[in-house]
């Protein structure tokens, strides 16, 4: 799971970022260790009974839009004829439907987007604002997932497939909209590798950022110290579970009193 591409990060997605060299040289160890990327859409498939994955499938996804995907990024997946998912949040994206201020970096233009989508990279949504989807109110909720799925289509003229939960969250409900909204498969975070049991609409993936060595990132693809890598991570996942819990839980009971 990677985020922005860029030598120059804005503040706000500095952790999350990474460097093009360092994106170029993950991009090369994939290829040495005969690493086949696949899209989403792929993975989802083959796992309910389509056609079989390559001996050593990876998933590379984009969050959020950021334009170093198509600056620094689309040009090292071409050169190693990668396929990768990006999930554009479609309120940060400069058009009609941006939301002015909302976005932390610089996003993509429709343009660039359709160019990604030409070169076989799968787009996906990602929300409208990128809210937490799971502490929405149900027409809210609807709103994000609905309005992102008809402003992609709208834009590539077919409507994406894959959906990526803003921050990794959702809940029962939040996965029977994104499915309803026409989705069939979306990815989650979980910080562990993606399996068949998590579902489809529950994919787990490995955060990639800033300080992931090589050394690590190439630990992390082989599936080893994974638990030991993320037990930060995965402590605070559960802490904001129980947090989100909690208030769900208070706004249905306000909601219930007379």
């Amino acid at each position: 799971m990677y985020h922005a591409v860029t030598p120059t990060p804005a503040p706000a997605v500095r952790g999350l970022s990474v460097a093009p060299q360092a994106f170029a040289d993950q991009m090369r160890l994939l290829t040495e260790r005969g690493f086949t990327p696949v899209t989403t859409a792929r993975l989802a498939s083959a796992w309910r009974g389509g056609p079989p994955l390559p001996r050593r499938p990876v998933l590379i996804t984009f969050d959020d839009g950021y334009q170093g995907v198509h600056r620094h990024a689309l040009p090292v997946l071409r050169a190693y004829d990668f396929t990768a998912t990006v999930f554009v949040t479609t309120g940060w994206l400069p058009g009609r439907h941006e939301i002015h201020g909302a976005a932390l970096d610089t996003m993509l233009s429709w343009d660039e987007v359709r160019e990604l989508a030409e070169q076989g990279a799968e787009i996906g949504g990602h929300s409208h604002s990128h809210p937490q989807l799971d502490q929405l109110p149900d027409r809210e909720m609807r709103y994000e997932v609905e309005s992102c799925e008809e402003m992609i289509a709208e834009q590539l003229g077919r409507s994406p497939t894959s959906f990526a939960y803003p921050y990794g969250y959702s809940d029962r409900h939040v996965r029977q909209v994104v499915r309803a909204a026409g989705f069939t498969q979306s990815v989650a975070v979980g910080n562990d590798l993606a399996g068949p049991r998590q579902g489809p609409f529950a994919l787990r993936r490995l955060t990639v950022r800033r300080r992931t060595g090589l050394e690590e990132f190439a630990r992390l693809v082989e599936g080893r110290a994974i638990g030991r890598t993320f037990a930060v991570d995965r402590t605070l996942t559960k802490g904001y579970a129980l947090v989100r819990g909690s208030r769900r839980l208070m706004r249905k009971t306000v909601g219930s009193r007379p």
